[in-house]
């Protein structure tokens, strides 16, 4: 498929495509005119690419992510990327949760007319 079906397909701009193949994460042959062409697959390498984005990766580590998932074989150096990747993760989903937490305190006592403290600060 051309550049412009990928986008539309993908739901992303063709800049964005542009941007994936010069960081090395997105694969394309050229035709004879120059076009770009990509496989069926490309659809969802991008997806996985936006998620990687989405979830903080740098394109330098999803770089060094994606010939694992295109093989299935794990290096021990990617293995050490994947695990601090998922950490980091973690610890930014323990601090968004808490966040969430924190916002139901004060939605949840906003109506009360006696509220006298500040639920939004931790008890210390």
């Amino acid at each position: 498929m051309r550049i412009g079906e990928l986008a539309a397909a993908a739901g992303v701009s063709v800049r964005a495509l542009r941007y994936y193949e010069e960081q090395g994460l997105l694969a394309s042959r050229r035709s004879a005119g120059g076009h770009r062409h990509y496989p069926e697959s490309a659809a969802d390498q991008v997806w996985l690419i936006q998620q990687f984005y989405a979830a903080g990766l740098s394109s330098k580590a999803i770089l060094a992510i994606m010939p694992c998932i295109e093989t299935g074989e794990v290096t021990p150096e990617a293995l050490a990327l994947l695990v601090a990747e998922r950490d980091r993760i973690d610890r930014q989903v323990e601090g968004l949760a808490s966040a969430r937490d924190r916002l139901d305190t004060i939605i949840t006592t906003a109506g009360t007319p006696s509220c006298t403290g500040h639920p939004y600060r931790p008890a210390g």
